[in-house]
């Protein structure tokens, strides 16, 4: 498989804390993507990923369909499980490119389950579309627009109200979503966990979080690559900020059950790590 190369010239476009790569070799309304989305439209990426296997999810702990109000004036979605006992403690849990889907659904009850006396909070980035086709959550992700992302996210977090404490994960371009979320919340973030997602690469933006971050990555994969991965953790230390980063001997999407190609000895011992992180954090 050919490396995928995209020949940047970057400038930094602030969009509600958003950073944006403009190229000068694709279309204007593409220098408005950040570089996942760019990833998406390419048959390289999708080849790379299988249609997730059929799940149907019932939730056992009350988790429910909800809406709120977000700062362009519009609504979003959200799967939320509230704490049997009442707390200011949130997991906000961002997707994988196909959107809400009902493994997302149950990753957020394993959470709840997992961490107690905790609210998820899984955030619905496509306003209610689900792909179930690598050239369909190509599109949707390709399509997503940054300031409605950031308009979501924000409307997440007033919903949540001020005095709560935040934390986020996220899988593929959740990973990236979840430390977009980080930065949005200001001090109220208290923790991060990115699944191989693409990192934030402007340092006087990650000089802004409230947190530490926790890096879940695939070695063998070509588009978050090692080499993504290290210059993320030299920002890190330039920013003054914390990242604990952990690569697997594995493709990208290794911690995802719906793909076929689901490494489970890597994808256990990364939730492993995940869940003892955030424990700590709550």
């Amino acid at each position: 498989m050919k490396k995928l190369v995209l020949t940047l010239i970057v400038s930094t476009i602030s969009y509600f804390g958003f950073s944006q790569s403009c190229c000068s070799s694709v279309s204007k309304a593409d220098c408005n993507k950040d570089d996942m989305q760019l990833m998406a439209s390419t048959k390289e990426f999708q080849k790379a990923h299988d249609s997730p296997l059929p799940y149907t999810h019932v939730s056992l702990a009350g988790g429910e369909m909800i809406k709120f109000k977000t700062p362009d004036g519009q609504m979003a979605n959200a799967f939320l499980i509230k704490s049997a006992k009442k707390s200011n403690k949130y997991l906000f849990v961002y997707q994988e490119w196909w959107g809400l889907n009902d493994y997302i659904k149950k990753q957020s009850e394993t959470f709840y389950n997992d961490l107690k006396d905790v609210n998820v909070m899984a955030i619905d980035m496509y306003d209610g579309k689900v792909a179930t086709s690598p050239e369909e959550a190509g599109k949707l992700m390709g399509a997503a627009d940054q300031k409605r992302l950031a308009s979501i996210i924000e409307g997440g977090i007033n919903y949540v109200g001020k005095d709560a404490k935040i934390a986020s994960v996220g899988w593929c371009f959740g990973g990236g979503l979840s430390l977009k979320s980080a930065l949005l919340e200001g001090k109220q973030a208290v923790g991060c966990v990115m699944y191989y997602g693409m990192p934030e690469k402007d340092v006087n933006k990650l000089k802004t979080l409230n947190c530490d971050v926790l890096g879940l990555f695939a070695g063998k994969e070509q588009w978050i690559s090692p080499a993504v991965v290290a210059q993320f953790e030299k920002d890190m230390a330039t920013a003054g900020k914390t990242v604990k980063v952990k690569s697997y001997d594995a493709e990208h999407a290794f911690a995802n059950p719906s793909n076929p190609k689901y490494d489970k000895v890597a994808g256990e011992d990364a939730y492993d790590l995940a869940i003892a992180y955030l424990k700590s954090k709550f």
